[in-house]
């Protein structure tokens, strides 16, 4: 997280740094994907790429910035064939760097390939110094270049097999879309952390992290990619195979609070209904009386209006959303850094001044944008504000595939709910607990997703995951 920016200020929120776009059998490829990625642009807006192929050969653009901003129509020319994947990122602790842009393409032995990785592999320090030690040379920080070298070491005959070879070697979270002349491979991990669906447009098959980026470019939605499963598209057309050994399913369950669209639906899940149960339940658990609910906007929405037809109380926007602050106003002189939200969030007075209010936020992480928040709140004359998570209180971090602080960094881990309440200025602060929001996402008991940002409960073990930091992640 870029802490000392205008960018962190502004939005204290967790980030999933990519999204995965593919396709196979149509001659504008890449114009296709520029498509697709447009439509995953909210999981990550550093940087975006994409790699096609003519059959015979692959054409690679990679750069900073916006989807849009990237690709015209010059750049599409020079990406030519009937096959392309494509990547869009979200910046991390490391930086913003071309050389971190994905997908990354090599030649080796066998040919020309390419990877595009949504998620983060637990092992992924281990493996590269092991890798290291053998002679390995490494380009960049990411995750996925130590997919690649294992691909390229792997003694498999073909690309499929050195594909499931080197990922069987891994540990941890990737939805993942791997390139070469010939085929297009589409293989999600065990647990299914990261989301990954399948898709068809008239003759053609594609792949995105969501299935709204089918929306867009008007194919169907065939499936989810399932957990452990890989999905090869060539010339003889789509085979499914299941190369690694089964897991339990733990669909990150926070793609549902705030990462996935709300027009998106995950795993036969629309997210646009979860969050409106998400904020029913909350009225149930943590209402207090008021007189006006509104939303942080945009992610608090849903959950915003499931909150007030539970309560009983009128729904407004008593928070106007700027959508034009861009990357070329991030990065302000030391002197107007203070203005943080204010950039980025209005109030409307007329709505609040003499209010009872409930805001309603998807979560807390430091603490910090909701403290502002609640200022700019009773600065516009809020009799009362109630600040109310349609989430449980995050208490660890994510280990397998999303931004996070370390755990001491986090608000909740380390406060009661009236110390956070006194931190942020809030008259009260109430939480979703873990249970209802398993029930509003359609699981019972912690079956069939990740939450371990909130319970500890890590699915993949790794050493003392209470004292690291954020893993190297997947940039």
């Amino acid at each position: 997280m870029e802490d000392d920016s205008l960018l962190a200020e502004a939005n204290d929120h967790f980030h999933d740094e990519c999204g995965v776009f593919g396709i196979f059998g149509r001659q504008d490829a890449a114009a296709i994907v520029t498509l697709g990625l447009h439509a995953l642009q909210h999981r990550g807006q550093e940087a975006a790429g994409i790699v096609s192929s003519d059959g015979t050969q692959v054409y690679a653009h990679r750069a900073l910035g916006l989807v849009q901003d990237i690709f015209s129509a010059p750049v599409l020319a020079k990406l030519p064939g009937s096959r392309a994947i494509g990547h869009v990122r979200y910046s991390t602790a490391g930086g913003s760097h071309i050389k971190n842009a994905q997908p990354i393409c090599i030649d080796y032995a066998h040919g020309s390939i390419a990877v595009a990785h949504n998620g983060n592999l637990t092992n992924a320090d281990e493996i590269r110094h092991r890798l290291e030690l053998a002679g390995s040379i490494f380009q960049t920080s990411s995750d996925t270049e130590v997919i690649v070298h294992l691909i390229a070491r792997s003694r498999e005959s073909s690309t499929v097999d050195r594909v499931a070879d080197a990922l069987r070697q891994t540990k941890g979270a990737f939805s993942l879309m791997v390139l070469t002349p010939h085929e297009v491979i589409a293989v999600r991990d065990p647990w299914g952390f990261r989301p990954l669906a399948l898709g068809r447009l008239k003759d053609a098959y594609v792949f995105a992290s969501e299935p709204v980026a089918f929306e867009l470019i008007a194919a169907d939605f065939l499936r989810d990619v399932e957990p452990g499963e890989m999905v090869v598209v060539d010339k003889a057309g789509l085979r499914s195979l299941k190369p690694f050994e089964r897991e339990p399913a733990k669909m990150c369950v926070f793609e549902y609070v705030y990462f996935a669209r709300p027009d998106a639906t995950l795993g036969g899940i629309n997210v646009y209904e979860a969050r409106k149960r998400m904020g029913r339940a909350l009225a149930v658990e943590a209402g207090v009386d008021a007189d006006v609910v509104i939303p942080v906007p945009d992610s608090g929405v849903p959950a915003a209006l499931g909150y007030a037809e539970q309560a009983k109380l009128p729904f407004e926007l008593g928070l106007i959303r700027s959508h034009y602050v861009g990357r070329t106003f991030i990065e302000p002189e030391s002197s107007i850094r203070h203005f943080g939200v204010k950039l980025k969030l209005s109030p409307n007075r007329s709505i609040i001044q003499g209010k009872r209010v409930v805001v309603i936020d998807d979560s807390i992480v430091r603490g910090t944008t909701s403290r502002k928040i609640v200022k700019m709140l009773r600065d516009s004359g809020a009799r009362e504000v109630h600040l109310r998570i349609s989430s449980p209180p995050i208490n660890w971090p994510c280990f397998y595939g999303v931004d996070t602080p370390s755990r001491s960094e986090l608000i909740a881990s380390s406060h009661s709910l009236e110390e956070i309440a006194r931190y942020v200025t809030a008259d009260s602060v109430g939480y979703l607990r873990p249970e209802s929001l398993h029930k509003a996402v359609g699981g019972t008991g912690g079956k069939g997703f990740c939450d371990a940002c909130f319970t500890g409960d890590y699915p993949v073990a790794f050493e003392h995951p209470a004292h690291r930091r954020q893993l190297s992640l997947v940039i």
